[in-house]
């Protein structure tokens, strides 16, 4: 078998077993070996497997992902998220949905030292669901303003997203870490609209807390400003050319162990632990991986990402008609699998087309991250509702229920990016001065 209808099988079946449970590495791994064979022949095949997993993970690029991973590891650990939502709640709390302000508040500035939506809804969902139930929220607020807010975690950087996506089109990582700033802003104003709107019309879903005192709030205050600090710094040395992305997350990792260490709630096994689920979850990534990069190199061989984009010309499409079946593409598919597999699986290819149309990539890298969010809380597969089940122990319906306004707020956010490039390009190109 040759040519483009090769790479449509080796997709398909890749997607086949990814829906079977197996996992995505290894999914794509076999396939991409076994198609390369198919189409190559089998004496080429030991060369491909002997020089994939080698450039798959050799760049030295590569090294901000377990710096940035150990970031927000450690600090997890050292108890940030309880601070975090602490101190936004005594500015906020008093407010109607006062809580769910602040859950989200807090899960944008833990995704500013996480760069994970699993990692920063699990987190947060410990610390603020117990305390939104205590004030009497209803559940499907309470959940799904965590799940949301978890999201937020791969736009605002360090996103782990952005870095893999750099990695794979060539792009700078320091600019399209900076591309997120501003959508990430405007996803948090726009998740926090949705709760003012969800409460203005039933005042029960979330009633107002007790309001702190001034003394309180700068009391508050200080048990983060170390953390701002950090975040300044690793943001603020990207972006004006202090250090590089990997100096930067060596200084986010080095910091987050001494803020962990500093605040009295790391243990020796705390540590252990961290460093343990550090190795575990970069062992994971890396692993996807190389078995992406195994199965980019039988996608290649079958010129599906030319036909691709010779097809596409041919349906005369505006460029834009192009981007909006892309998105709803994606759409489907985060719904469907998990993120990071999602990009590895078809970036690639899409790259090239977007690429061809005229799109700037460093836009194209923000608007592929925000339709990541919203697969990321979009039914039947959308991976932080899960988690939240799993921290809450609520029904996955009640959950799916809550999360309308927030996917709302998502696609306005989409439209608005699109319709206004300069807030994801604005910022990169300062960088350029």
């Amino acid at each position: 078998m040759q040519g483009p209808l090769a790479g449509v099988i080796g997709f398909a079946a890749v997607l086949v077993l990814i829906a079977l449970r197996v996992p995505v590495a290894i999914a794509m791994g076999v396939i991409g070996a076994l198609g390369y064979g198919v189409v190559n022949g089998w004496s080429s095949l030991p060369f491909v497997l002997g020089r994939a997993p080698f450039e798959s993970v050799f760049p030295i690029s590569l090294s901000v992902l377990p710096l940035f991973i150990m970031m927000g590891i450690f600090s997890a650990h050292g108890g940030l998220s309880r601070s975090l939502f602490g101190t936004v709640a005594a500015f906020v709390g008093h407010l109607r949905g006062g809580l769910a302000l602040a859950t989200i508040g807090a899960c944008a500035l833990f995704g500013a030292v996480c760069g994970s939506a699993i990692a920063t809804a699990a987190t947060m969902g410990r610390v603020a669901l117990p305390e939104m139930k205590r004030l009497g929220y209803d559940d499907r607020l309470a959940s799904a303003s965590v799940a949301a807010g978890g999201t937020l975690g791969v736009m605002i950087p360090p996103s782990i997203l952005f870095v893999i996506y750099g990695l794979m089109t060539e792009q700078s990582i320091g600019k399209l870490l900076a591309a997120g700033i501003l959508p990430g802003i405007l996803g948090t104003v726009l998740y926090m609209l949705a709760v003012g709107v969800a409460t203005a019309r039933n005042p029960k879903l979330g009633p107002a807390g007790p309001r702190s005192s001034w003394q309180e709030r700068i009391a508050a205050l200080k048990n983060v400003w170390s953390v701002v600090l950090l975040i300044g710094v690793v943001l603020g040395g990207m972006y004006f050319g202090w250090f590089s992305p990997t100096e930067a997350a060596a200084v986010g990792a080095f910091g987050a162990v001494v803020l962990a260490w500093l605040s009295g709630k790391l243990s020796r096994r705390g540590f252990m632990d961290a460093v343990k689920e550090t190795a575990m979850t970069t062992g994971m990534i890396f692993a996807i991986l190389i078995g992406a990069g195994i199965f980019n190199y039988f996608i290649d061989s079958t010129q599906l990402t030319d036909a691709l984009i010779q097809w596409v010309r041919e349906l005369g499409w505006n460029r834009w008609a192009v981007m909006f079946a892309l998105m709803v593409m994606y759409i489907i598919l985060g719904a469907l699998m998990d993120e990071l597999a999602m990009m590895l699986l078809t970036v690639g290819a899409v790259f090239k087309l977007i690429t061809a149309l005229g799109f700037d990539p460093i836009w194209f890298g923000v608007m592929f991250v925000t339709v990541c969010e919203i697969g990321m809380i979009v039914p039947p597969v959308g991976i932080n509702l899960f988690v939240i089940q799993s921290v809450s122990g609520l029904p996955l319906q009640t959950i799916v229920r809550g999360i309308t306004p927030f996917v709302a707020a998502d696609c306005v956010r989409m439209l608005v990016i699109a319709l206004v490039p300069a807030l994801a390009t604005w910022l990169p190109s300062l960088m350029d001065k």
